[in-house]
């Protein structure tokens, strides 16, 4: 079995520049698998999987459970707010990309880890998790809602993580954007992740914390429990 995982930083990348780049590399890693199965033991070739960190500029993207009608805004409303929209394939609805915000793409061939989509989801909520704690930020789940919440069962419960997977031949792509000095006016324009349910809001850590934290200390914290959970070995 090979946990070898290539980190990458994308930088700020357009969303459908970054979902290219992510499927070149997610057929990659299937293309790998495939061909292994071919092969005798000894003639097989190492398998080796992805964690991307990038940012996006403002852009609304749509899951192929989601409704459209959870957008708020009609296409004068998108450039006026200098915002895109994408429908995409991952699973659930609609969120919100923008400056200031953390998204993690793992591609993982699963088949190295544990074939467990559930077990997957949880361990990247609780790598988000973890890192919040060590900012002093108590986070948790709210049953049958995908993401990282705060004061999960209180009137006052938020959101500042939301995961967002596709699967195909147990392989990973999409993945976590993590709220970190997001500008969170922008979710006031959907119905965040089609939860139109008045108790729940978003927030971001520098919302939280009150004042701006650098990206990079984010992401060193994520891979260091990233590592941890997944029992990855990193590659550069």
């Amino acid at each position: 079995m090979s946990k070898e995982v290539y980190i990458q930083d994308w930088g700020k990348v357009d969303y459908q520049s970054a979902w290219d780049r992510q499927t070149v590399l997610f057929q990659e890693v299937i293309d790998r698998k495939m061909q292994n199965r071919k092969l005798a033991e000894s003639e097989k070739i190492k398998q080796h999987h992805y964690f991307i960190f990038c940012e996006h500029p403002h852009v609304y993207t749509l899951g192929r459970s989601g409704s459209a009608e959870h957008l708020l805004l009609n296409e004068e409303g998108l450039k006026a707010k200098d915002a895109s929209f994408v429908k995409i394939n991952r699973g659930g609805d609609i969120t919100y990309h923008g400056p200031g915000q953390i998204v993690g793409y793992p591609i993982l061939d699963m088949d190295e880890f544990f074939t467990d989509i559930a077990r997957y989801i949880r361990l990247i909520e609780e790598m988000v998790m973890r890192t919040l704690a060590e900012y002093g930020v108590a986070s948790d789940r709210i049953k049958g809602l995908s993401g990282v919440w705060l004061d999960k069962d209180t009137p006052n419960a938020r959101k500042i993580c939301a995961v967002g997977v596709h699967l195909s031949r147990w392989t990973t792509m999409h993945g976590f954007a993590f709220n970190i000095n997001t500008d969170l006016d922008y979710f006031k324009n959907i119905v965040p992740c089609g939860i139109a349910d008045q108790d729940k809001d978003v927030t971001s850590l520098e919302k939280e914390l009150g004042y701006k934290v650098p990206l990079d200390e984010v992401k060193a914290k994520l891979l260091k429990h990233f590592q941890d959970l997944f029992e990855a070995v990193y590659k550069v």
